[in-house]
């Protein structure tokens, strides 16, 4: 699989690493209620098609992507910086 870096163009999926699912929100800070929590901590969906995930170019330039990928076909179809869309990790 080849991952489109928007700053370094298109590279081996070896040089990146997976971080997870991108649309996934975290609580706010003051949350209370351990679902919540529990949820976002433990409970990811495993989807089929098109997905939006986190990836980070850590052999490169070291931006974090949020790329838009096919996970049935690995087709990639969107790969922009995470801070564009508001979701690099904290």
């Amino acid at each position: 699989m080849r991952i489109p870096c928007p700053l370094c163009g298109e590279r081996a999926l070896e040089e990146f690493t997976y971080l997870g699912d991108a649309t996934v929100k975290r609580p706010a800070a003051e949350e209370t209620d351990p679902k919540a929590w529990y949820d976002f901590v433990y409970l990811r969906d495993n989807p089929r098609g098109p997905h939006r995930e986190l990836w980070h170019h850590l052999h490169g330039c070291r931006a974090w992507l949020e790329v838009e990928r096919d996970t049935l076909t690995h087709e990639v179809f969107d790969s922009r910086l995470a801070r564009e869309r508001g979701t690099e990790a904290k």
